[in-house]
């Protein structure tokens, strides 16, 4: 059974592992801890404003996954640092759908109606899992001028969030 919690910093060094390790080791992306400073100042960081900064544990506290939201402003957010390990991955075990269901139900009791993220083209499986769960591919002059670009990102996508009780009216 997977626990989606908010962040501790006693899960500062298992963050910045899993993160580490499926960026350089598994996909090859050509980034450091340097690159992202963000990962050390992790409350200051996300947990802002309507931010905020979860992690995916199984029950005998293994850091399986990762997920955070950057208020931006204006009602918007941006994901960032969405990670699931390898051995955790696909839908038997929904890491990943409970990590973004997660920050959905966080977004609309924010008020934040609109997402956006940014990917790097290597991470295939994690584009198809976007455009699953309702995110489009934008271009990447029609982010918003408040996004939080990351230079390893060229793939970006937006979703509109509705309110459940509005969903289920129309």
């Amino acid at each position: 059974m997977i626990q989606v919690k908010e962040y501790q910093s006693v899960y500062e060094d298992s963050v910045i592992d899993l993160i580490l390790d499926i960026q350089q080791i598994e996909f090859k992306v050509p980034i450091t801890l340097e690159d992202q400073p963000d990962l050390l100042i992790i409350p200051q960081f996300y947990c802002q404003n309507a931010g905020n900064f979860w992690v995916a544990t199984t029950l005998s506290g293994q850091l399986v996954g990762t997920i955070a939201l950057i208020d931006i402003g204006h009602q918007m957010g941006a994901i960032r640092k969405m990670f699931v390990h390898q051995d955790f991955r696909g839908k038997e075990l929904g890491v990943a759908a409970k990590l973004l269901a997660t920050l959905l139900k966080h977004c609309q009791a924010h008020s934040i109606n609109k997402l956006y993220l940014g990917t790097n083209p290597r991470l295939q499986a994690a584009m198809r899992f976007y455009e699953k769960n309702g995110f489009e591919q934008l271009p990447v002059d029609s982010l918003p001028t408040a996004f939080p670009r990351m230079a390893v990102d060229s793939i970006f996508y937006q979703k509109t969030i509705t309110n459940a009780l509005t969903q289920h009216l129309n």
